[in-house]
Order: C-alpha cells, then sequence, then structure tokens
C-alpha cells in the first residue's frame, strides 16, 4: 500500500512504571526526569514539532498526569514570573504549551510496546503516524524525525531507525535483516526479517532497532493479528515483521548523537552532554569533570 499523505501525529508510549528510576519514580514519571532543566519527553516532543508534526498522542496510565500537565497552558505561572520581571522565563514556560496539540491515551495493563500503538489505533485513525520513545533522545540536525520522514515520502512505507551496535548486545534490541537500498537515501535499508532480541549467534546482523519509527495505519491490523509472546506482551517487532508479508519495510541509520536515557548511566551521560552544550555552565561542568577523572 502506497502513502503519499504527511505524518502530522506521533504516539508517545509513556505508560511504564519506570522501575529503574525508583524511588525517584514513585510519584514522577520517568519521562519526567530532566536531562538539564527540560523533562526527557521534551525533547522528543521538540523534535516532533521541528519535524513538522502538530499531534502529539500520549499513551499513558494512572500517575501519569504530570506529563499533560507540562504540556497543558500555565496562565498563573507566567503571570506570576511576568509580575516579577522574569520574562524570559514565562516566554519559556509559554513555549511549552504551545509546541503542539497534546492528547492522552491510557493503556491499562502495561502489554508491550506493540499494544501501546494499538490503543491509539481510533486516535491516530487512517494516516501514517511516528512512533517516538522518548527514553531514545537525539541530538541531530537536521532532526532525527525529519530524516526518517523524508526517507518515508521516498519510500512510500514504512520506516524505522537503526543503530550498530556491538555484537555482545544485540541480544537487548530488536534486530533486522537487511540490504542496502541505496536508491532511497544514504544508510537506507530494505528490510527482510525482524528479530526480536535474539541470541548473538541467531542475529541476522548488528543493525539494532532504536526508538523511533514511521508507521501506516495497516500496522493495526497486523498487530491485532499478532500473538502475545512468552511474557504476555505484544511486540510491536512482531507486528511488523507481520506486516512485512505484505508490503516492504524500511529502514535508515539516523546522522546524530542518540542517548538511551532509560538506564542510569544513559541518563547521567545525557545530562553530562547536554549540559556541555548550554553555554552558561558548560564551562564550570568542563572544570568540574576534569576534578573527578
Amino acid at each position: 500500500m502506497g502513502m503519499s499523505a504527511s505524518v502530522r501525529k506521533a504516539v508517545f508510549p509513556a505508560a511504564g512504571l519506570g522501575t529503574r528510576f525508583l524511588p525517584a519514580t514513585k510519584a514522577i514519571p520517568k519521562e519526567m526526569l530532566p536531562i538539564v532543566d527540560k523533562p526527557t519527553i521534551q525533547y522528543g516532543v521538540e523534535e516532533a514539532m521541528s519535524s513538522g508534526l502538530t499531534d502529539i498522542i500520549l499513551v499513558t496510565s494512572r500517575g501519569k498526569s504530570a506529563m499533560e500537565d507540562h504540556f497543558d497552558e500555565s496562565s498563573d505561572l507566567i503571570r506570576f514570573l511576568e509580575g516579577r520581571g522574569k520574562t524570559a522565563l514565562a516566554d519559556e514556560v509559554r513555549k511549552v504549551s504551545s509546541l503542539t496539540r497534546v492528547s492522552a491515551v491510557r493503556q491499562g495493563d502495561p502489554l508491550g510496546l506493540g499494544h501501546a500503538v494499538l490503543v491509539t489505533e481510533s486516535t491516530v485513525g487512517n494516516e501514517p503516524f511516528a512512533v517516538i520513545l522518548a527514553d531514545d533522545v537525539y541530538d541531530a540536525n537536521p532532526p532525527a524525525l525529519k530524516q526518517m520522514i523524508d526517507v518515508f515520502e521516498r519510500a512510500k512505507g514504512p520506516v524505522i531507525a537503526v543503530e550498530r551496535v556491538p555484537m555482545e548486545k544485540v541480544s537487548s534490541y530488536g534486530v533486522i535483516d537487511a540490504t542496502p537500498a541505496p536508491e532511497f537515501g544514504k544508510d537506507v535499508y530494505r528490510i527482510h526479517d525482524l528479530v526480536e532480541k535474539p541470541p548473538r549467534d541467531q542475529a541476522p546482523s548488528d543493525l539494532a532497532i532504536v526508538g523511533r519509527y514511521i508507521l501506516t495505519p495497516d500496522i493495526f491490523p497486523a498487530l491485532h493479528e499478532t500473538s502475545k509472546d512468552k511474557s504476555g506482551e505484544i511486540q510491536l517487532t512482531n507486528g511488523m515483521r507481520r506486516l512485512l508479508k505484505s508490503r516492504p519495510l524500511y529502514a535508515v541509520i539516523v546522522d546524530g548523537v542518540r542517548h538511551d536515557t532509560g538506564n542510569n548511566l544513559g541518563f547521567l551521560k545525557a545530562n553530562v552532554y547536554f549540559g556541555l552544550k548550554r553555554p552558561e555552565i558548560a564551562d564550570a561542568l568542563r572544570e568540574y569533570l576534569k576534578t573527578q577523572s
């Protein structure tokens, strides 16, 4: 099925419990933990906005309302800041609520990434859409999602972001079997198969699926037909594998720096990386890091 409609909507699966960051995430959604002074999820939302998307769909669960509140209007706070002459800070708060249109869908039981996508079916409708995992924070120009949309518009089919990883780490990822498709751009591949968390000796390549997808609405019937795995979850990788039987799928290595903030070390590295890009604190942070070496 070809697809010429533009990509307007981005789905953010964010219903997980964030157990790797307990006790911090006992009362605060993992996606709201700050990298420097900005919630992790805001980096993904800004990436979507900079890539031309207009609608954000949060897949949430009980206790996750702070994400919706963060992107809501903050008139009282803006008036308070302006009244104290803090206009730059007021502008920054105003910017957050004007980024894009935000809605939320409850996932209920966390039954896997495929299920998180599936619950957005009626909200997404019959059009292509992006899926952004907020844990994966990119520093890329053009934005990671924009690079993928460019491939989508040329290939007229679903596109996933991949990254080469050491073979000893492939069992932590979905991995693709693919061949280069240079007619659609640099570092673009046509996918022949996808395997969820394969053992190292059974991995078809070192190209791992990482946190960004451009999908077409025919993923929904594919997910409806996808069986739960051994853990009782519906995996998006398995749904795309089923979709692959009826249409081509593509992958692209994003040109940029990716941070996996879903674990403590990756989260700390991202704070250092983005802190060093902030002129007002970069020199002091760099000097501090020298004292710790």
